[in-house]
């Protein structure tokens, strides 16, 4: 019973020729669950390039699903609404990309995907941390984020109250600072140089200040999927 005849993986053998007991697998051979024949789902570009679409119908639970992964990996350099003032500004590293700059909101979402596959600059890949899946989710939240940032209430449905930020934080007991944009602290080092004539939206206004609106509506109906610019 001490010498079987069986092979043990990666011990040599004299069986076959080449030595080894673990035979080489067939040639072209896919793993299962590994064949990737839809490069667009897999690379985010098409013909070479960026595309803005999605590989897949985006629904609420693609969404969902987005938000949550967006808030594990993302927020600690983009924040929570995109502007790129997360934690790691607070201390002493650079903003990162705030996805409602004239430059960003112009990238396709195939360019999320891609930036999250393989890294851009000081970012780093996330492919071991996300599979293709959640990243296209987070690519459809970081649009719904920058909609959110941008809307106005012409885009309200009808019937849907929109109401000041700072009413609903003081009926709510939050202080008054919850309501204000959020600006960058002075520990940040921006590596471009502000727009002084309209701020940035996620930020604290340039000049002036602007009232926050949030949307709000019974509590029976389904939530407004977009918000005004600066509520969070």
């Amino acid at each position: 019973m001490h010498n079987q005849p069986k092979f043990i993986p990666q011990r040599s053998t004299t069986f076959f020729s080449d030595g080894r007991s673990v035979r080489p697998q067939v040639a072209h051979t896919v793993a299962r669950g590994q064949l990737g024949e839809d490069s667009f789902y897999y690379t985010g570009l098409m013909a070479g390039k960026e595309a803005d679409m999605l590989p897949f119908p985006v629904s609420m639970q693609v969404l969902a699903r987005g938000q949550e992964r967006y808030n594990i990996y993302c927020t600690p350099c983009h924040s929570r609404v995109g502007n790129g003032a997360g934690m790691i500004v607070q201390r002493g590293y650079k903003p990162a990309g705030n996805f409602h700059s004239a430059r960003i909101l112009a990238e396709p979402l195939g360019h999320y995907f891609y930036v999250m596959t393989n890294g851009y600059g000081a970012m780093p890949d996330y492919s071991a941390q996300l599979t293709p899946a959640d990243r296209w989710s987070v690519a459809a939240y970081i649009r719904a984020l920058q909609i959110s940032q941008n809307a106005n209430e012409s885009e309200v449905p009808s019937g849907v109250q929109v109401q000041n930020l700072k009413d609903i934080a003081e009926r709510e007991g939050y202080p008054d600072s919850i309501a204000e944009p959020w600006t960058l602290p002075a520990t940040a080092v921006s590596a471009e140089p502000p727009d002084a004539s309209q701020g940035m939206p996620g930020m604290a206004p340039a000049t002036g200040d602007s009232p926050v609106l949030a949307i709000t509506q019974p509590r029976t109906q389904a939530t407004s999927g977009k918000a005004p610019k600066g509520a969070k």
